[in-house]
């Protein structure tokens, strides 16, 4: 064998030991290499997914408080019950900066017919909402221009901004009908000219299955529990409502 026969052999042998050790050992650590780079591209996407859950759960906790007073305050336009005393406390303090006097309040229709187009619409809203409705008929004494703002005071309890929310300053009332008729029955402090004022309309109570809160408080929520806890409260206040007159 001469010398070129023995270079040209060992060259062969030398690329077979590469060829072996790239097959044994570079290829199988490579696979493992791309492996382990996918997992770690995997986990990047997961952490990021989770980075954002936590940034939108930690603005959901500081706009928490905000939202459940927000609740709170539409609460006031729709209660779990009826709270009529509440209403007829409402309904007092509107007349007395109306300087209109209260008469009465009763449960029920008169019977009077006619509504505002806008009246329907937002009784309409409340019925698909589930509301369950408490018609009322007030009675007022008054001037005609004092018993016009009080009935727009008594529309405005509840309104809808040019913004889209909502302002709360006391029951949601839809009037289904204004009647003016001269006063027949002068009280001590009657005066000459006033008119009586009967407004039917009707006030709204949320549904018996369903909480204000839904068992929430200012903390935090406390879970689902709770709403079942509400709905039997709210079932057993659904009582007939009361008739109250109001001597002025």
């Amino acid at each position: 064998m001469t010398g070129r026969d023995r270079m040209v052999l060992i060259g062969v042998i030398v690329l077979a030991a590469v060829a072996a050790g790239w097959l044994l050992v570079v290829s199988p650590e490579r696979k493992q290499a791309g492996s382990l780079a996918a997992e770690v591209s995997t986990a990047q996407t997961a952490l990021s997914a989770a980075e954002g859950q936590l940034s939108s759960a930690r603005a959901a906790q500081s706009q928490y408080a905000d939202a459940y007073a927000a609740v709170v305050s539409l609460g006031k336009a729709v209660p779990a019950g009826q709270e009529v005393p509440s209403l007829i406390y409402q309904l007092s303090q509107a007349s007395d900066q109306r300087s209109v006097d209260f008469n009465s309040i009763v449960a029920g229709s008169t019977g009077s017919t006619g509504s505002s187009g806008s009246s329907a619409s937002a009784a309409g809203a409340a019925a698909s909402a589930g509301f369950s409705q408490m018609p009322f008929t007030f009675i007022f004494n008054g001037s005609f221009f004092d018993l016009e703002h009080l009935f727009r005071q008594l529309s405005s309890f509840a309104t809808r901004t040019t913004s889209g929310g909502l302002q709360v300053n006391g029951r949601l009332l839809t009037i289904q009908s204004v009647k003016l008729s001269p006063e027949t029955t002068s009280g001590p402090g009657g005066k000459a000219g006033e008119l009586t004022g009967t407004i039917t309309a009707s006030a709204y109570v949320l549904p018996a299955s369903q909480g204000l809160t839904a068992g929430a408080t200012p903390a935090s929520p406390t879970g689902s529990a709770a709403p079942a806890a509400a709905s039997g409260t709210a079932a057993s206040t659904a009582t007939a409502p009361a008739i109250a007159r109001v001597t002025p």
